[in-house]
């Protein structure tokens, strides 16, 4: 079995554009995207457009934190805000009111849990969390969850595979006997590694493993429509290139 997992696309469709050309090469048997699908500025009407197809195919999609932040009272900040009522302008009601309406995990082939944060919140982290330097800039790094504490919330769940997004950092370990991955991101990068990420889910002889892609696009054309067609094109190349102010706790 092959599952291709996205995560985090944040409204880049050019970045998922590219990520779906090397998820199509790859020919997976289902697709699952883990959330996150619109909240950014390089044309986010494209990038739900080719998200909602692939779940018109078949695909399982989960909700991320920033779905929920659709919900009435959702939104916070004064930037966040805004990007809320632009995002309005682009999509309209309906596709807003389709996201917000995501569930929180999702289980596949009885295997395979799926779940944007953890498997009870769309917020928290799994793998890691993010350890505040200075809490009035939110500037900080990430650390790993204590190893008991992973065991004690994957345990409990009975699959061989939790795969989730949300930190915009790929990786997997061995939880017991079962397998937790993150998907990494298809936009936004925390590592100054601007190419768009997926990963392969694999099932081989009986066990899971996990290959994580990590695909160029054409950051410069993202960055363009978003300076041309947004109200946000001066965050446009730090988010789409490097996740900087992503990484220190803005809230997009």
């Amino acid at each position: 079995m092959r599952l291709a997992v996205l995560s985090d696309v944040h409204g880049n469709a050019f970045a998922l554009e590219a990520v779906l050309a090397d998820v199509q090469r790859a020919s997976p048997d289902l697709i699952l995207n883990l959330g996150d699908q619109i909240e950014g500025s390089a044309d986010p009407a494209r990038a739900y457009a080719m998200q909602a197809g692939l779940a018109a195919r078949g695909a399982v999609e989960v909700r991320g934190n920033n779905e929920e932040k659709l919900w009435p009272g959702g939104r916070r900040g004064e930037l966040t805000r805004q990007y809320g009522a632009w995002l309005e302008t682009q999509l309209g009601a309906t596709a807003l009111a389709r996201l917000a309406a995501l569930p929180l995990t999702a289980q596949v082939a009885d295997e395979v849990l799926a779940c944007h944060g953890t498997p009870t919140s769309a917020w928290e982290m799994l793998l890691w969390h993010w350890q505040f330097e200075n809490p009035a800039t939110g500037e900080g790094f990430y650390r790993a969850r204590d190893p008991r504490e992973l065991l004690a919330l994957v345990q409990p769940l009975g699959v061989a595979v939790v795969v989730c997004g949300h930190t915009h950092r790929p990786g997997a370990t061995l939880v017991g006997d079962t397998l937790v991955v993150n998907a990494g991101a298809v936009s936004d990068q925390v590592d100054g590694d601007p190419r768009a990420r997926w990963t392969l889910l694999l099932r081989r002889g009986g066990h899971w493993g996990a290959e994580f892609r990590a695909v160029e696009y054409d950051v410069a054309a993202a960055v363009t429509w978003a300076k041309r067609h947004s109200p946000f094109g001066e965050f446009t190349q730090t988010l789409l290139t490097s996740g900087q102010m992503r990484g220190r706790g803005q809230p997009l």
